[in-house]
This record gives structure tokens, C-alpha cells and sequence, in this order.
């Protein structure tokens, strides 16, 4: 697809996350309207806050008061709500899929920005990607808490103890911020709803938090990873470290020191990779098959085509990349954004270069652990207040940000709620047509097709 002649530059953003959107917004204040064509791709029409994913697993925030819609970001940018299918960097097309539709389409670029994220990786261990919850997406978040739900309606009514031990179990794999996090959380959630289960003993509640390293938080900056963990262990987690899993299978996680534990509840924030449409493509690879940029984010030997956020690795100081965190993301798009204005303009590209002012973690029990410049440690009531003001104020949207502070506030008052919504689960689905009157198979249930309705 070719583009006609005098028509503007066409850039399209292939990702709604952090990066992308970062960039989208940057370009439409940096460019004049009449400059470029800019177009969002992302299969969700949201973007989602990550950082407070674990509280909406925990029931202490509404899950839409995390995720912003990506029109409201936009002031002149097109969104195309669609599945990226294939990119081909030699024609400069990408091939879409309309998600809501199925609809195919051919999209053109002159610059092409990849910020398609990352996805949850368990390194091939045998059983675990089958069983494992991971705590990547919103649904995934729902999914771990009307787990967490289910196991304690099932031991409520279950006499066996050897059954009720599994069941009661809760197994985080990985120490970085969303096992330690979500490890957290899950005490309070428990703490909260406990009530509503008389015949579940706090005591019979067990929450493991395994990693593999020496520590929590490895990559961060000294005594915040112990401090996580003593914190942690103080409000009853298990945590286990050098305790590298070898599988899982439908009774217990197995680890290769011999020792397993039997649980119905393996949660998996041990890794990520890039996202699959990476590896599809004919270009240099960074850390851990990320895509390897130039220091302007640009991708060598294809001009036009950059590359920002977790799918990206950027040298940053002494060879190393710059973390792929959601701080980065943020501060990767201007720049991006900033290069390709340049670039259609004749004006030299400029390297892409920050230092963090910090990392911070919420341990849940009103405590946090924060490192400032890498030099500062601060932990306890203060760093959890910190990590709760920061966020607030980066969350995008002024609604959401009071919608989430009401959410905090009411936590403080009222228990969390224990339905279990099914809302998109096919038994959910089964239920509705059973209830709608349509005809059902007399062994299981489940509502009869059309084509088999027919048949009868």
C-alpha cells in the first residue's frame, strides 16, 4: 500500500500501554496537525495503571478505576481497536484484526513505533503454564481474586484436612514487585473477608512468596529486598528464597531442591518476555529477545521504525539497558516522540537519557519500602504513604484519580467484597441461556447449539 502523493506522513503507535500512549500524546503537542497522520493500534480500547494491578486482585480497587480509556487520551490521533497480526518492516505495512469485529486490514506507516509490552513467561517449566495464574492483564487480576474466592467457599465446606491445606495454600512464584506486592495484598485480603468464613481459621491460611535469587527486589538498590521480606514474614508470609521451581503439576508446585507444596493456587510474576510479534521479526535482539535500539530508540538498518518500553532494550550508562518499568515507559515517549518530529523534519535525533529518581513497593498492612537517587532507604507507614501520593498523582485521568482515592477511603471503613463475578465465564454464558429457556442437554447442562436444537 503505497502512499499518494503530498499526503502527510503517516505514523502509526502499535501499543496503548505506557510507551505508546506516552508518545501519542507527546506527538500531538510537538507536531502542527497538518505535519503527520498519527494512529494508536492496541487490542484493548484502555490503558491499564499497572502499578495498582495487585489491589484490584485483593477487592480494595474497582477495576475500572485503574484503566483509562485511550480516546479519552487522545485530542486528534485516530485508535484502531485491533490485534496487531503481522508487521512487515521491508513493504512498511502492519496486518490487523478488528477485535470486536474479526475484520482484516492492510495499515501503512512512514514510522512505525513498537510498543506492543510484554507478556508473562514460565521458562518452559514442565505443568506451570498450565496451572500457574499470572498477574499481567486485568482479567488476570479478576481471575486471581474470584480464585482466591472460590478456594475459601470450597474449604468451607470441605472436612478433609489434607484437602483443606491445599486449598488454603496461596503460592506466589517470583520476588519482584508484583509477587511482593501481591504477596502483600493477599494478607489484607484475607484479613478482610476472613469474617465471612467461620469455619476457615486465619491460621489455616497460608501464603508463600518463592524466589529464586538471594533476595526480593534483587535488582533494586541494597536493604530494600530485606526489608520486603522481614516486613512480609512479619504479617505471616512464608518467604522462601534460592528456591528455584522445577514444574508443577494438578497436586503441588515441585521445586529442585526436592521439596513441593501441595497448593490449588500457583500465582506466576517470575518473568516476562516481549511479546511474540518480536519474535517474528528480522532485527537485532537485546536482553532476553527484546528488541536491541539505537540510543535514540530508533531501530538499526530500518529507518522510520523505533522501538520503546518492555519490548525494547535501550543502552543506557556502563553498557547496561535502562529497566523496563513503567517510569521509563513514561519518560522514553517524549523523547521518542521529540526524535521522530526531528526526523521529519531534517534535524538531528537526540539519545535517550534519564535517571530514576527511585523505586518503591507497597507491602500491604499500611508499609512500603522506597529507594531514592539509590542512595536513600525509606520504609514503614511513610514509604507506603509515598508510593500511594506518587501513583495517585501519575494516574491518568483526574476521575480516576478520585475514584481510586474513594476506593481507599471506603477500604478503610467497610470489609472487602467477596462476590465472585463470573461475568465472562462460559459457565456464566451456560447459565444465562439455561435461564433464558433455551433447550439443555439432560446430563450436563450445558445449552444446546442451534445446529443440535435443531437435530432434536
Amino acid at each position: 500500500m503505497k502512499r499518494d502523493a503530498g499526503s502527510r506522513p503517516r505514523i502509526l503507535i502499535l501499543g496503548g500501554g505506557f510507551g505508546g500512549m506516552a508518545t501519542a500524546r507527546a506527538l500531538e503537542h510537538i507536531l502542527r496537525p497538518d505535519e503527520a497522520d498519527i494512529t494508536v493500534v492496541s487490542r484493548e480500547n484502555f490503558s491499564l495503571f499497572t502499578p495498582m494491578l495487585p489491589e484490584v486482585s485483593s477487592g480494595n480497587l474497582e477495576t475500572r478505576h485503574v484503566v483509562t480509556p485511550v480516546r479519552a487520551q487522545l485530542r486528534r490521533s485516530q485508535f484502531i481497536l485491533a490485534d496487531v497480526r503481522r508487521i512487515d518492516l521491508e513493504a512498511k505495512t502492519v496486518e490487523v484484526t478488528y477485535t470486536l469485529t474479526d475484520d482484516d486490514q492492510t495499515l501503512a506507516y512512514d514510522q512505525l513505533v513498537l510498543a506492543v509490552g510484554s507478556v508473562t513467561s514460565t521458562f518452559g517449566l514442565p505443568g506451570v503454564a498450565e496451572r500457574a495464574l499470572p498477574l499481567k492483564t486485568l482479567e488476570d487480576a479478576e481471575r486471581l481474586r474470584n480464585h482466591a474466592i472460590a478456594m475459601l467457599e470450597i474449604a468451607e465446606g470441605t472436612a478433609d484436612p489434607a484437602a483443606r491445606k491445599r486449598l488454603l495454600t496461596f503460592v506466589f512464584v517470583g520476588g519482584g514487585f508484583t509477587g511482593v506486592e501481591a504477596a502483600g495484598e493477599m494478607v489484607d485480603f484475607f484479613k478482610s473477608i476472613l469474617r465471612f468464613y467461620p469455619r476457615v481459621a486465619p491460621e489455616e491460611v497460608e501464603i508463600y512468596l518463592i524466589e529464586g535469587g538471594k533476595k526480593l527486589l534483587p535488582e533494586l538498590q541494597a536493604g530494600m529486598g530485606e526489608y520486603s521480606a522481614s516486613a512480609l514474614e512479619r504479617r505471616g508470609v512464608r518467604v522462601w528464597l534460592n528456591a528455584m521451581v522445577a514444574g508443577a503439576d494438578d497436586e503441588a508446585l515441585q521445586l529442585k531442591d526436592g521439596r513441593a507444596l501441595r497448593t490449588a493456587t500457583i500465582v506466576w510474576s517470575a518473568g516476562i518476555k516481549p511479546s511474540p510479534l518480536v519474535s517474528g521479526l528480522s532485527i537485532a535482539t537485546g536482553r532476553g529477545g527484546s528488541i536491541g535500539v539505537a540510543p535514540d530508540l530508533s531501530v538499526p538498518g530500518y529507518p522510520g521504525v523505533w522501538a520503546i518500553g518492555d519490548c525494547a532494550s535501550i543502552p543506557g550508562p556502563g553498557d547496561k539497558a535502562f529497566p523496563a518499568t513503567a517510569q521509563h515507559a513514561i519518560r522514553e515517549g517524549p523523547v521518542l516522540a521529540a526524535n521522530i518530529a526531528a526526523t521529519l523534519r531534517g534535524a538531528a535525533t537526540k539519545p535517550f537519557d534519564y535517571e530514576a529518581m527511585g523505586m518503591m513497593a507497597s507491602l500491604g498492612g499500611r508499609r512500603g519500602v522506597a529507594g531514592i537517587r539509590g542512595r536513600w532507604l525509606l520504609t514503614g507507614w511513610w514509604a507506603w504513604a509515598l508510593w500511594r501520593t506518587y501513583y495517585l498523582a501519575r494516574l491518568p485521568g483526574l476521575d480516576r484519580r478520585f475514584r481510586v482515592a474513594g476506593d481507599w477511603t471506603l477500604g478503610l471503613l467497610f470489609p472487602r467484597d467477596i462476590a465472585e463475578l463470573r461475568v465472562y465465564t462460559r459457565r456464566a454464558h451456560d447459565f444465562t441461556q439455561r435461564d433464558a429457556g433455551l433447550a439443555c442437554d439432560e446430563e450436563s447442562g450445558r445449552p444446546l447449539e442451534t445446529g443440535e436444537r435443531a437435530s432434536r
